[in-house]
């Protein structure tokens, strides 16, 4: 059960529980006996239109214990249900279905209740008016033609039928188009067609009024009527005036929380424009709205203020006329307070209460389990008063359900209450042992949800230790203890126990307060070349119980899904940087129970960056000056140095009091970096200089040159001194401190302070004394500790200052004289004693009773002899606790104890020495547990006796048990050793083994603490379980490499083995001989070698080894020789340049004399047909040809008659038979003529199209 239950009120004698407490008690399973009277859960609403056309169903829901039976009433009649078989009432339940089929829906019209009762009482449902929707035929009629002037106005009557709920009325023509409207013509709230002024294009035979009946889905047609507009004698233009509502004034009454329509149409030429206004008032914000071209106000949920006067205007250039419509609000019943259910204990009373209101006042009456309170059986512990029901001692058997009804012409409510005796056990509903965690300096609230009758009241304890309500703890009115904020000390047991006159029930809960998460270092702006890499930090700091996650975001939205970033277990790196990276990075750490977040903003540079712009300090202000010069102000203006490319973000104002403190500068007031000017208020009798300091994102700037002087005239002082403390110094003085004034509140010359003192609640005047260039007085010859009320007024050479608060204090405290009597202890285990004693008389004290000192030692063991008495330890109880235990003892043991009362002076008298003896305990832990390897399967343990007894040891209990290679521990087997014995040879032992040891000493109290060991028998030592090499290492020089590792095992049998990398040569093994690092000589240079660190056990088989490194021998590098820097080399290439050279100019004359190449002899023998001629008059080539010149690119939309069709996506109204003429209402809605089929493109071939269904057009206002 995990929601939280409100049960405690603050009557004792009148406990209210709402229905949820004993709810939760039940789906709890504590209270499956617990009766409870019917309560209605679910029910129809009031009125209930129903469609004749599908069965009616009635709801009527509810529980209680037993689970109750129902019955229906119609018309105030019993319903015999059993009686027709039309109707069914569903299983354990009181809903009703009524099946119409072959029968008339009018037949079960009417007022249906429902009645929900058990042993208990009876509750009853609304009564639930049952009706048939209606969508009655429009009547037949011929309509006459309407001829009308131009410019005239005009109503066309719609009038539909009524029908049950009324219908939506909207105007079309013959092709199912809405009519057009507008601010000239607009339907009224009745549905009436209105022209304000009617124009030629008003000359239409189809004005169509429909109706559509949303119940049935049905809609009725009106006779379509002509329009014809002459204009043969125009109406010329006109002034407005109101066609709806006629006249100057009308009424509206409405509902309160219902919505109120106003509406206004007027006539006029030109249209007139409506305008709206509350008389004496504003429109309600947020609720109001204009409909209909603004000829409609509608305000929504309606209240009382919205009644009085509004005003509708309309105006065109002509002139203008207004209307004013009285607003009425009357309200139907509504809450103020609903009656609540009661439960109450035999012998207990209570209340029940039924507060509504309405407009007129509803009447309030009160019935019994269905029957009106006047009629039904007396009872003479229930009474009526103010309309209130009174309960008093009530007695077992009187359960019963109380029915309120406010009702007025407007409406009513029914309001059920159970009153439910019941005599039970307290029964606490929050789980047990439930854990709480919440993060130091939080809140913590620790839930107690009880149920029982008389009401439960709950008592917290923490560790043993009462809870009461104070600073550290806020216990809520139902039983919610709460730790405002939770510290780690808060953490423990907490218990909870409710209890009654009949019984106790206990409960604990545990808190846990754990650390915070924080994030130790905040992310910082980072600026990042492109293409290079970004880092952000996240490292969080939190508590080892908890683990955080981590979420980043850039600028608020998941990271981007891009390889490149790399989130890792405390950071992101995000690399090759781009432009589109920037933004505002942010780290979430999330633990169960809270988080924290940093951000970052990145932004990415160029490689090579402009210079940056140079920022300074801004320059000093200059041109001080002082204007409006007043009595305690001056005004202060400036002009601002240069800003040094950074905006002045703020100036600083400094003053110097060259009277009081000269030299010294004060911070007076900041002003934004915008302005240049500062109010300054001022004190009396300084002597001032201001100067201006200018801040930018840089820093400071110097300060301005300083103000000419300006001198405030002396005054009386404005303060009192502070820090007033009233201190006992001795037994018959107290010593009076305050803070001294300041030179800046001195106010004048001449300061000094009167000291006024006189004792509390004695009728003596006050004793005063004048003091200068002090802050304390001793008042001497006071009684010892009594209160004393003193003032400390300031005073200058202008007069007083204010009255001073009176501050209370006490006069010296004295040594208690009387020690506490009656001391007892009570030894409750070996290391736990409780000791009392009764308290000393207050008159004894001489002073304020800080508590009392217990202190206790240990005077020897029962054991052996101590050398010498322990130190005393001292515990305090402070105030008037008068018991308390104490903690740490030593078993077996002799202790004194003895106890003085103390005060803010000292110490008083000491009592009797009380000797009090501990009883035997556990002993302490063995001391120097060793075990030593005798030979192969032997091992001997030795031990020293505990340090403590504690009592007389009755013996050792020796256990141990092998440990195999992976750490898994083999059978237990167990010693018993006498109390004399100190070591123990174990044979038979399995050889190169480790055993696990356990010792305990014991007295008759049990086993102590357990103390273990480890040994291993001798023999090669088992290899280490686990990884043993950490870290390998190496460097590479041209004929050796250098390996280094680490290694958490025995030294000995360590070898390093290298092979040529991909050859099939046996590893070469080389012994390091208990080192750490090994050089492999002999390497090949340009040779890859493969390395790995190996331990070997005794029999040469590896156990442990590295990972395989691969490293690479550097080449042999040669002094070679440059060729193209040798002789021979340039003779040669010389040579063959020379060569060429005659090559080619052989070449060149043979080509001139004519000579054909067999190449191009072929080439005039097969000309490429495809290869045109180069054009003869601009040098350009011929143009390609191809079969396939005129063929469309693939891909391409473009049509055989070569006009372009639009794209598939370019949609048009007109496709869906809703482009054209379809029209749009004014609230967006569209009305467009419907048709049968889509039409189809006409690159797709015509089809026929099927004509405009009206039925179709129809359903779009369905």
């Amino acid at each position: 059960l995990m929601k939280r239950v409100t049960i405690s009120l603050s009557n004792a004698k009148v406990k209210q529980y709402c229905d949820v407490t004993l709810d939760a008690c039940l789906h709890a399973g504590f209270c499956a006996s617990v009766p409870q009277p019917p309560t209605i859960t679910h029910q129809s609403p009031k009125d209930y239109i129903i469609d004749p056309r599908e069965n009616i169903i009635i709801h009527c829901e509810a529980k209680g214990k037993p689970h109750p039976s129902f019955s229906w009433t119609r018309n105030g009649i019993h319903f015999d249900v059993e009686k027709d078989s039309k109707v069914i009432l569903k299983p354990n339940s009181g809903t009703l279905v009524i099946d119409i089929s072959g029968e008339k829906a009018e037949a079960y019209e009417g007022v249906y209740q429902c009645i929900a009762r058990n042993e208990h009482g009876s509750a009853l449902s609304n009564n639930i008016v049952i009706r048939q929707s209606r969508s009655p035929l429009w009547s037949k009629e011929k309509i006459e033609p309407i001829t009308v002037q131009r410019g005239m106005s005009l109503v066309l009557q719609c009038r539909p039928p009524a029908g049950l709920p009324p219908p939506i009325i909207f105007w079309m023509d013959n092709n199912f188009q809405r009519l057009p409207q507008n601010s000239r013509v607009s339907q009224a709230l009745n549905g009436d067609l209105y022209f304000s002024n009617v124009l030629m294009d008003d000359n239409r035979n189809d004005y169509i009024c429909y109706a559509r009946f949303p119940h049935t889905q049905t809609i009725q047609q009106k006779q379509p009527i002509t329009v014809n507009v002459l204009d043969s004698n125009p109406s010329g233009e006109r002034a407005p005036t109101f066609m709806q509502p006629p006249g100057m004034h009308s009424t509206s009454m409405v509902l309160k929380g219902d919505a109120l329509q106003l509406e206004c149409i007027a006539d006029g030429l030109p249209t007139p424009d409506i305008s709206w206004s509350k008389v004496n008032g504003d429109l309600p914000s947020g609720r109001f709205s204009f409909h209909s071209f603004q000829k409609t106000l509608k305000i929504t949920e309606v209240t009382e203020a919205d009644g009085g006067d509004y005003r509708c205007l309309a105006k065109n250039r002509l002139g203008s006329n207004h209307h004013i419509i009285t607003v009425v609000v009357r309200a139907a019943p509504f809450w103020i307070s609903a009656p609540q259910n009661l439960i109450l204990a035999p012998k207990e009373s209570g209340m029940l209460t039924c507060r509504a209101d309405g407009n007129p006042k509803p009447t309030v009456t009160w019935s019994v389990n269905g029957i009106p309170i006047e009629n039904s059986h007396k009872d003479p512990s229930r009474k009526i008063e103010n309309g209130n029901i009174i309960l008093s001692d009530v007695q077992t058997g009187s359960s019963a359900v109380y029915q309120c009804n406010a009702s007025n012409e407007y409406g009513y409510l029914l309001g059920n209450a159970f009153v439910s005796i019941l005599a039970e056990p307290p029964r606490v509903l929050t789980p047990p042992n439930h854990v709480y965690s919440v993060i130091t300096n939080s809140r913590a609230l620790l839930d107690c949800a009880s149920f029982g009758s008389p009401l439960p009241k709950i008592t917290w304890f923490k560790d043993g230790q009462s809870i009461v309500d104070g600073d550290l703890y806020i216990i809520h009115k139902n039983n919610t203890l709460e730790i405002n904020v939770a510290r780690p000390v808060n953490s423990g047991k907490y218990t909870c126990i409710a209890s009654n006159s009949l019984g106790n029930k206990e409960n604990h809960i545990y808190l846990e307060v754990k650390e915070p998460t924080r994030i130790l270092r905040q992310l910082g702006y980072k600026v990042v070349q492109r293409n290079s890499m970004a880092v952000f930090e996240c490292k969080v700091k939190h508590d080892p119980t908890l683990f955080p996650s981590m979420i980043w975001l850039k600028d608020n939205m998941e990271l981007p899904d891009d390889s490149r970033f790399e989130v890792g277990s405390d950071s992101l790196t995000i690399h090759d940087v781009g432009e589109d990276d920037e933004g505002n990075y942010t780290c979430i750490r999330n633990t169960t129970l809270d988080q924290d977040s940093a951000s970052a903003m990145l932004t990415v540079v160029e490689a090579t960056p402009t210079p940056p712009v140079i920022m300074e300090q801004p320059d000093p202000p200059t041109d001080l000056e002082l204007t409006d010069q007043r009595e305690h102000s001056v005004q202060l203006t400036w002009t601002p140095g240069d800003e040094n490319n950074s905006p002045i973000q703020l100036f600083l104002i400094q003053y110097e009091d060259s009277l009081h403190e000269p030299g010294v500068w004060v911070n007076m007031t900041e002003v934004s970096g915008t302005s240049t000017t500062a109010h300054l208020e001022l004190s009396p009798y300084v002597y001032y200089s201001f100067r201006v300091l200018a801040l930018n994102e840089v820093g400071l700037s110097e300060p301005s040159a300083p103000s000419r002087q300006y001198r405030t005239n002396p005054a009386q002082p404005e303060v009192s001194p502070s820090e007033v403390e009233v201190i006992g110094t001795s037994p018959d003085s107290m010593t009076i401190t305050w803070r001294e004034l300041t030179g800046l509140e001195s106010n004048g010359p001449g300061l000094q302070y009167k000291v006024s003192w006189r004792q509390e609640d004695v009728d003596q005047q006050w004793t005063s004394l004048t003091l200068a260039n002090v802050s304390l007085y001793v008042v001497t010859g006071t009684p010892t500790f009594t209160p004393y009320e003193v003032t400390v007024q300031a005073v200058n050479d202008y007069g007083p200052g204010p009255r001073p608060e009176v501050v209370l204090g006490y006069s010296g405290e004295d040594l208690p004289t009387v020690a506490p009597e009656n001391v007892k202890v009570s030894v409750q285990n070996g290391t736990v004693a409780e000791v009392s004693w009764d308290a000393v008389p207050l008159s004894t004290v001489q002073g304020r009773l800080n508590g009392y000192k217990v202190s206790y030692w240990k005077m020897r063991s029962l054991h052996k002899q101590d050398p010498e008495p322990e130190k005393p330890q001292e515990l305090i109880f402070h105030g008037n606790e008068t018991e308390g235990l104490l903690f740490g003892l030593h078993p077996y043991s002799q202790y004194t104890l003895n106890i003085r009362a103390f005060n803010g002076k000292g110490d008083g008298p000491t009592s009797s020495n009380q000797i009090f003896e501990t009883p035997e305990g556990v002993p302490g832990p063995p001391a120097d547990l060793k075990v030593q390897n005798l030979n192969l399967d032997s091992l001997v343990v030795k031990w020293v006796p505990p340090v403590e007894y504690n009592g007389h040891l009755t013996g050792y209990l020796l256990k141990y048990q092998p440990i195999n290679t992976t750490d898994e521990l083999g059978p237990l087997k167990e010693l018993l050793l006498a109390a004399n014995e100190t070591s123990i040879t174990l044979d038979n032992l399995k050889h190169s083994t480790r055993y696990k040891f356990y010792l305990n000493a014991k007295t008759i109290k049990g086993s102590g603490p357990t103390v273990t060991e480890e040994g291993v028998t001798i023999m090669d030592e088992v290899p280490p379980a686990g990884r043993m090499f950490g870290s390998v290492n190496s460097s590479v020089e041209e004929d050796h490499a250098v390996i280094s590792w680490e290694y958490l095992g025995p030294d000995r049998n360590v070898y390093v083995e290298y092979v040529v990398d991909n050859s099939k040569e046996p590893w070469k093994t080389e012994f390091v001989n208990g080192t750490r690092t090994y050089q492999i000589r002999g390497l090949k240079p340009g040779m890859s070698y493969r390395v790995r660190v190996v331990a070997k056990d005794h029999s040469d088989a590896t156990v442990h080894s590295t990972e395989e490194l691969l490293i690479t021998v550097p080449a042999m590098t040669s002094k070679q020789v440059d060729i193209a820097t040798q002789g021979w080399f340039i003779g040669l290439m010389c040579a063959i340049a020379l060569l060429i050279l005659v090559l080619l100019i052989v070449c060149f004359i043979k080509r001139n004399k004519g000579g054909k190449y067999p190449v191009k002899e072929k080439e005039d023998a097969h000309q490429d047909p495809e290869i045109q001629p180069m054009k003869e008059d601009d040098g350009t080539f011929g143009e390609y040809s191809d079969t396939e010149d005129h063929k469309p690119l693939k891909g391409s939309r473009t049509p055989s008659n070569g006009t372009v069709k639009k794209d598939d996506s370019d949609d048009s109204l007109v496709d869906y038979g809703e482009g054209g003429d379809g029209q749009f209402n004014e609230d967006g809605s569209f009305i467009g003529q419907y048709s049968g089929k889509k039409e189809k493109d006409t690159a797709e071939g015509n089809e026929s199209s099927e004509a405009p269904s009206p039925v179709n057009a129809m359903n779009s206002f369905v």
